[in-house]
C-alpha cells in the first residue's frame, strides 16, 4: 500500500513561493479593477509540474499546495480597504506591523470559523462548490498522461498575456483601451472599454448571464444616470474633458447607485440562505462525535481552535489599540468593544460566504455587498457610541478623521475573514472528493494567510510608489496611470458620508431600488435566458466602465464558444479555452507587478520609448486584443491529441 505523501515541507515551501507570487498578482489586479483571480486551478497546475519532477509524488501533496496558494487570492481582497488610508491622507505608506496583524488576524479566523461548519455544509447535496470540483478534476487529470499539454497551455497564455501588457502599460505601442464620449445637448453619454487580456479571461470565467447583468449596469450608469445628472448640472466645467466631467459626476454620484443596489441585492442573498445557514448550524450541534473519526474526517481539535481563537483575539485587540491615537481606558474600551463586535461579525460573514461560495461559487459571491452592509453597520454603530456618556469624550467631532479611518481597519479584517471562509470551504470541498485530510488542509490555509499577510505591505508599497492611488492628493510621478482602487475608494466614500453626516442616501436609496426591481424581475423570470442576477448588475453601475464593458466581452466569446462547440462534430476545446483564460490573468497580473518594479527602480527605461501615433496605437492595440480573443475562441479540441 503507497503511503499517501500530504503535508510535506518541501510542498508548503512550493506553496509559499506560489502565495508569494500570486498575492502580489491579485493585489495588482484588483487595485486595477476591484476584482481578483481564482489561484487555485493555476497553483495547481504549477505545483503539478514542479511535484511530478520530484520523487514519489502524490495528488494529496499537490493538493496540498493549491490549497495554501489559493489563499493569496483570498488574503489579497484586503486591497478594498487599506489603500483608503493614503488616499485619505491618514499614512503616508503602508505600515508593516498595522496591516500584517489585521490581515493576518482576519485570514485565520476565517479559517477557524468555517471549521465547524464543514460537516454541515460539504456533504449536502444542494451546495454543488462549482470551483471545488472543477479543481479536484483538475488535479485528477493533472496526474494523466495530458498534463503536459494544460500546463503549454497555461504558458503560452500567460506568455503572450504579458508581452501584451507589455506594450500597452510599458512601452505604450498599443493603445490600452478606447473612449467614446459625446454630448447631446447638456447630457453627456460616455461608453468606454479596455484592451485588457485579464479582463477578457474574468469574462469567459464568468459567463454570458454575468457579462450582459454588468453591462446592463452600464447601461443604467453611463447611459442614463451620467446624462440625466449632466443634463441637470447648473454649468458644465469648460476646462475639463467632456469625459472627466462624466467620470466626476458618476464617482461623485451615480456610485452610490451602484452601492444601494448591491447592499440590497446582498441582503436578499443572506435571506435567501439564511434558513440553509441556520439548518448546517443546528445539524452539527446535533452531530455524534466519533471515537476514532477517518483521516477524511478529521478537522483541527478543539482545543487548537479554542487556542488560536484567542490568539487572535489578542492579535486584533493589539492592532485596534495601537491603531487609536490615545492609550487611555477610553482606547482600551474601544478596542475591546470592537474586538468582540469583529469577532461576531467575522463568524456571521463566515458562516454566509461559506454558504455562499458551496451555492454559487467564490468568484460569483457578493463578498462586496457584504463589505457595504459591514461598514455601513459599523459606522451607525460607532455613530450610536457617540451618544454614550463613556466614549462621548472619546468620539468628538475633532477627531471624525480618525474614527473613519478605524472604521476602515476593522473594515480590513473582516474583509479578510469573509475572503478567506469564501474560499476555505471550497479547498475543503476539493479535498472531500480527492480523499484528503481536512485538518492538514487548514493547517496549510493558515500558513497560507500568514504568508500572504507578510508580503502584503511591501507589495502595497511598491505599487502606491509606482503608481499612486487615484484620488490621493500626492499621485505618483509614473508615467502610468493611477491605480484606480474602486473598493477601497467605494468604501471611503461611504464611512466619510455616514461619520461625517453627508451619506447621499437619495443616490444610495434610488439604488436600492433598482436592486429591489431588478431582484423581483429575476425571481420572475427565475429559469430563463433573460434573468439577469441583480448583484451583478449593482458591479456593473459602480466598477469602471471599460472594467464592465470588456468583462461583458469576454462573456460574449465564451457563450459564442459554447455555441460553436455545439454545432461541430470536432469543438473547441472547453478546458483548454479556461487554461487560456487563467493563463490571461496570470500573465497581466504578473507583468503589472514587473511593470512596478521597473517604474520604481528605472523609470526612465520605459518613458523615453518612441511611441506611435494615437490612431495606430488604436488600431494596432484593437486588432492585437481581438486576435488575442480569437485564438482562445478557436482552440480546437482535437489539439487534445497533443503529445
Amino acid at each position: 500500500m503507497t503511503t499517501k505523501r500530504e503535508l510535506t515541507c518541501r510542498g508548503l515551501l512550493i506553496g509559499t513561493l506560489i502565495t508569494l507570487i500570486f498575492t502580489a498578482a491579485n493585489i495588482y489586479l484588483g487595485l486595477k479593477i476591484g476584482m481578483t483571480i481564482a489561484s487555485s486551478i493555476p497553483a495547481a497546475i504549477i505545483s503539478m509540474s514542479i511535484l511530478r519532477a520530484l520523487s514519489h509524488s502524490h495528488i494529496l501533496e499537490n493538493n496540498i499546495v493549491q490549497t495554501q496558494a489559493s489563499a493569496s487570492a483570498a488574503i489579497s481582497f484586503v486591497f478594498a480597504t487599506l489603500p483608503a488610508f493614503i488616499i485619505m491622507g491618514h499614512w503616508q505608506t503602508f505600515p508593516f506591523w498595522p496591516v500584517f496583524l489585521a490581515t493576518a488576524a482576519g485570514g485565520v479566523a476565517g479559517v477557524i470559523f468555517t471549521v465547524p461548519l464543514r460537516h454541515a455544509l460539504i456533504r449536502r447535496p444542494d451546495l454543488p462548490f462549482p470551483e471545488g470540483v472543477a479543481c479536484a478534476e483538475v488535479l485528477e487529470a493533472g496526474f494523466s498522461h495530458h498534463s503536459g499539454r494544460a500546463l503549454r497551455l497555461l504558458s503560452i497564455a500567460t506568455l503572450l498575456s504579458a508581452i501584451f501588457t507589455v506594450l500597452t502599460s510599458g512601452t505604450k505601442w498599443l493603445a490600452s483601451g478606447f473612449i467614446l464620449a459625446r454630448p447631446l445637448g447638456r447630457a453627456i453619454f460616455c461608453l468606454q472599454g479596455a484592451y485588457s487580456t485579464a479582463l477578457l479571461g474574468v469574462g469567459y470565467l464568468i459567463g454570458l448571464r454575468g457579462g450582459l447583468a454588468m453591462l446592463l449596469g452600464v447601461a443604467i450608469a453611463w447611459l442614463m444616470a451620467v446624462p440625466i445628472l449632466s443634463a441637470h448640472m447648473m454649468r458644465l466645467p469648460d476646462d475639463l474633458p467632456i469625459f472627466d466631467v462624466a467620470t466626476q459626476i458618476w464617482a461623485e454620484k451615480v456610485r452610490f447607485i451602484g452601492a444601494g443596489a448591491i447592499a440590497i441585492a446582498a441582503i436578499w442573498t443572506l435571506v435567501q440562505l439564511a434558513p440553509g445557514v441556520i439548518s448546517g448550524l443546528r445539524a452539527l450541534a446535533s452531530r455524534r462525535d466519533e471515537a476514532r473519526p477517518a483521516a477524511e474526517e478529521q478537522d483541527l481539535p478543539l482545543k487548537y481552535l479554542v487556542l488560536s481563537s484567542l490568539i487572535v483575539a489578542v492579535a486584533l485587540f493589539g492592532s485596534f489599540f495601537n491603531f487609536l491615537p490615545g492609550h487611555g481606558p477610553m482606547s482600551v474600551m474601544l478596542a475591546l468593544g470592537s474586538v468582540f463586535l469583529c469577532l461576531i461579525l467575522s463568524f456571521l460573514v463566515a458562516a454566509s460566504c461559506g454558504y455562499m461560495a458551496g451555492l454559487i461559487g467564490s468568484s460569483s459571491s457578493p463578498i462586496s455587498g457584504i463589505m457595504i452592509i459591514a461598514i455601513i453597520a459599523i459606522c451607525l454603530l460607532l455613530r450610536l457610541a457617540e451618544a454614550s456618556p463613556f466614549l462621548r469624550a472619546h468620539l468628538t467631532a475633532a477627531n471624525q478623521s480618525m474614527i473613519i479611518a478605524f472604521t476602515l481597519f476593522i473594515l480590513t479584517s473582516l474583509t479578510a475573514s469573509a475572503a478567506i471562509s469564501n474560499d476555505n470551504l471550497q479547498d475543503l470541498k476539493t479535498g472531500q472528493i480527492l480523499g484528503a485530510t481536512p485538518w492538514k488542509q487548514q493547517v496549510a490555509l493558515i500558513i497560507g494567510c500568514i504568508v500572504g499577510a507578510v508580503v502584503t505591505p511591501p507589495i502595497l508599497n511598491l505599487l502606491h510608489q509606482a503608481y499612486g492611488f487615484l484620488g490621493e492628493s500626492l499621485v505618483a510621478t509614473s508615467a502610468a496611470p493611477p491605480l484606480a482602487a474602486p473598493q477601497a475608494t467605494l468604501m471611503l466614500s461611504l464611512a466619510r458620508g455616514i461619520m461625517l453626516g453627508r451619506m447621499d442616501w437619495t443616490m444610495f436609496s434610488i439604488g436600492a431600488g433598482i436592486g429591489l426591481a431588478m431582484i423581483l424581475l429575476e425571481n420572475f423570470s427565475k429559469g430563463k435566458a433573460y434573468a439577469l442576477p441583480a448583484l451583478a448588475i449593482g458591479m456593473g453601475i459602480y466598477l469602471p466602465p471599460d472594467v464592465s464593458v470588456t468583462i461583458a466581452f469576454g462573456s460574449l466569446v465564451a457563450f459564442l464558444c459554447v455555441k460553436w462547440r455545439s454545432r461541430r462534430n470536432q469543438g473547441t476545446d472547453a478546458q483548454g479555452q479556461t487554461l487560456i483564460a487563467c493563463g490571461f490573468i496570470v500573465g497581466e497580473s504578473l507583468t503589472g507587478i514587473i511593470l512596478a518594479i521597473t517604474n520604481v527602480s528605472a523609470p526612465s527605461l520605459l518613458q523615453h520609448m518612441p511611441v506611435p501615433g494615437p490612431w495606430v496605437r488604436q488600431w494596432l492595440g484593437g486588432l492585437a486584443f481581438l486576435a488575442a480573443a480569437f485564438w482562445m475562441a478557436s482552440l480546437k479540441s482535437g489539439a487534445d491529441k497533443m503529445p
